[in-house]
């Protein structure tokens, strides 16, 4: 017997409350790997289109009484084992009939299980976590608990207490079923969910006999579909969805290509608001009834998709969580700064007091709002301190103004006098801003307004001073003018001294006005003057040396200073010249004669000692050798072409140099005569 077509399948499933999965099949045949059992497909909503699964057979979660009635007789006890999946769930393997289910069979449960499994009341969560109470009998939803629920789970304590025994969860090693043959490959094909909305996918091929043995199955799951779900809201074991088999569409929307349709599922994702921590099935419960979820066909692709949003919108999130963090401090920030009761003085305890019930304080965390105290009270000191110095500045401005006008204040009144003043004074008496100015400030005030005072008698002494000084002046400026005709006159030179010039200044006025005044003396201004032209020295020394060059004269060490002066004398530029500066170059021109006299003696001496090292060298390397004894006429026809012999003219110097030679030869002789007796006397 085959299943009925597609169009023929019952009605859909009854609609099931928010958050609650329609039943799965579980997978059949022997136990898999832990690696290979199969997840749980995306959380479905009323309406969902369920995704095609290929099995082989399938029995409903809780059907354990469906598959006893298929077999004849319900499943021993034993037949059940417990295994733990790789994701730490457990399911349940049946080694007679070869199934494993994720629900717990009722020949395993206790009787507080059973009592629990009978209630028509179940719990669920919503998507925010928060419980709620489905009755599959009524179709009924609630936030509330049922009293029926509570009186039961009262029931199931007492049992347990009654037990007095606590099971500890046991995990179960799956046992491997004996050899059993290997059932008849069934090709793949749509899973046979009853649901009455799923369409037949193309090509797929069912054979006739595999239909016929599953058709029972089948029958006794939608029967059990029928009277409702047995479990307490966990969702049912299933194989795992193949990726590359697309959803059938359920609109008429489409787009031109698969970026368009990924663009649309995002947009999808991001106008429901889902947040980048949200699990495919959160997310799936919130955007499966819109009509753009089927714009990607695969379950891969919507995952693909998915994960992208998730990465974009974790960094969205980031950003505007940071944002709002930093909108929360500045607000708080602000209000802080603006805030009355707020001083550079107040302690972070004292404002936590004061604010801590409002928002603006709560929203920012603790280590983020202690930072933001410290710069309101950096930003406060701040401000307090600028006014405090806008306010000094002010009451200083007011009180100098107030001490201007008074003219009964001098440079000699004193504090205690000037506070008389001050409090008869109408316009300090009506401020009370300046009443209460700081007595330092005040005081410093009033002691730069007597040094101005001060500063204006002594300004006018000053103007008596300089007219003093002016007067002082022209007594110096009239002595200055009388040492120019001195040295005019050849009297005064930069050779000249006071004791010689003193009986023809003695005798003038104007050395009798600058007697008795302040200030430089007349012998102080004798010596400026004669300092003046020994500074000329080195200028009027270079005119001296361009007439000599012009005339040709040069000064030797004999050169006399009349005849040194005698020949400057005829040139016109010898008029301006200091007759002092004249005698002092003469006198500089013939120590250089002198030095050059003495530098020429000694290149000679040092000339002279070179051909003496270069005519000994010449005895010493003559072949063959000289010996001791040699006469100087007997070996000097030698030497005669060398040029060490021509460059010593005095035949006296050859013989001297030849004698020292010798004797050298001797001494040398000498040495290593003895330093051989030294050495034969150390071998014996």
């Amino acid at each position: 017997m085959g299943l009925p077509p597609m169009s023929q399948r019952p009605p859909a499933i009854p609609p099931m409350p928010p958050g609650i999965l329609p039943p799965m099949l579980p997978p059949m045949g022997a136990p898999p790997p832990l690696t290979q059992i199969p997840g749980m497909v995306p959380p479905m909503m009323p309406g969902m289109l369920m995704p095609a699964v290929p099995v082989t057979a399938a029995t409903a979660p809780g059907a354990d009484t469906a598959s006893s009635a298929l077999a004849g007789t319900g499943p021993p006890r034993a037949l059940w084992s417990e295994h733990v999946a790789p994701d730490g769930r457990i399911y349940y393997y049946n080694a007679d009939d070869k199934q494993s289910v994720w629900e717990k069979p009722s020949v395993l449960k206790s009787k507080a299980e059973l009592l629990l499994s009978q209630c028509p009341w179940k719990e669920y969560k919503s998507d925010t976590g928060k419980p709620y109470y489905y009755n599959n009998q009524s179709k009924e939803s609630r936030w509330t608990r049922p009293k029926d629920l509570d009186d039961l789970e009262v029931l199931v304590k007492q049992e347990a207490a009654g037990k007095q025994q606590q099971q500890l969860p046991q995990t179960l090693q799956p046992q491997p079923p004996q050899p059993q043959p290997d059932p008849p490959p069934v090709p793949p094909g749509p899973t046979p969910v009853p649901t009455g909305l799923l369409e037949p996918e193309p090509g797929g091929s069912e054979d006739c006999d595999v239909l016929e043995a599953t058709q029972p199955l089948e029958q006794g799951f939608l029967q059990q579909l029928e009277e409702g779900p047995s479990s307490s809201g966990q969702h049912q074991p299933q194989q795992e969805e193949e990726e590359s088999k697309p959803e059938p569409e359920r609109s008429g929307l489409s787009w031109s290509n698969r970026e368009k349709a990924k663009q649309a599922f995002k947009e999808l994702l991001r106008d429901k608001a889902v947040p980048s921590n949200a699990s495919w099935e959160q997310a799936m419960k919130m955007v499966v009834t819109d009509p753009r979820y089927s714009a990607l066909p695969k379950l891969s692709e919507k995952k693909q998709a998915f994960n992208a949003y998730k990465a974009q919108r974790e960094k969205e999130e980031k950003e505007e969580a940071r944002l709002r963090a930093k909108e929360a401090k500045q607000t708080l920030q602000h209000f802080l700064e603006q805030h009355e009761r707020m001083t550079s003085t107040t302690r972070y305890r004292r404002a936590e007091q004061t604010f801590g019930e409002l928002e603006v304080w709560a929203v920012v965390p603790e280590r983020d709002r202690k930072e933001v105290y410290d710069d309101v009270l950096f930003f406060l000191a701040k401000k307090e301190k600028e006014q405090a110095k806008q306010l000094r500045r002010r009451n200083i401005q007011a009180l100098k103004s107030i001490l201007d006008g008074m003219s009964s204040v001098n440079f000699q009144t004193t504090w205690s006098q000037a506070q008389q003043y001050l409090m008869d004074n109408p316009s300090f008496a009506q401020d009370h801003q300046l009443q209460n100015m700081d007595k330092e400030d005040a005081l410093i005030c009033f002691e730069e307004h007597i040094r101005a005072l001060e500063r204006e008698e002594e300004e006018e002494r000053e103007r008596a001073r300089l007219r003093e000084r002016r007067q002082q002046r022209k007594n110096r400026e009239a002595f200055q003018t009388f040492l120019d005709e001195l040295h005019e006159t050849g009297q005064l030179h930069s050779m000249s001294t006071w004791m010689e010039l003193y009986p023809a200044v003695s005798t003038d006025v104007r050395f009798a006005n600058m007697l008795g005044q302040p200030g430089s003396t007349p012998l102080d201004l004798f010596k400026f003057y004669v300092e003046e032209l020994k500074a000329r020295f080195h200028d009027e020394k270079k005119i001296i040396k361009d007439i000599l060059k012009d005339r040709g004269f040069c000064v030797e060490v004999n050169t006399a200073f009349e005849d040194f002066a005698h020949v400057i004398s005829f040139d016109k530029r010898a008029a301006a010249l200091d007759a002092g500066n004249i005698k002092l170059t003469f006198n500089s021109l013939l120590e250089k004669a002198e030095a050059r006299e003495r530098e020429r003696e000694k290149e000679e001496a040092r000339r002279m000692r070179r051909r003496e090292a270069a005519f000994r060298s010449m005895l010493r390397q003559a072949v063959p050798a000289l010996e001791l004894g040699t006469a100087w006429e007997e070996v000097r026809e030698r030497f005669v072409c060398d040029s060490a012999f021509e460059q010593i003219t005095l035949e006296s110097e050859r013989i001297r140099l030849f004698r020292e030679f010798l004797q050298v030869l001797e001494t040398e002789c000498q040495h290593l005569h003895t330093k051989g007796r030294k050495h034969g006397r150390k071998g014996l």
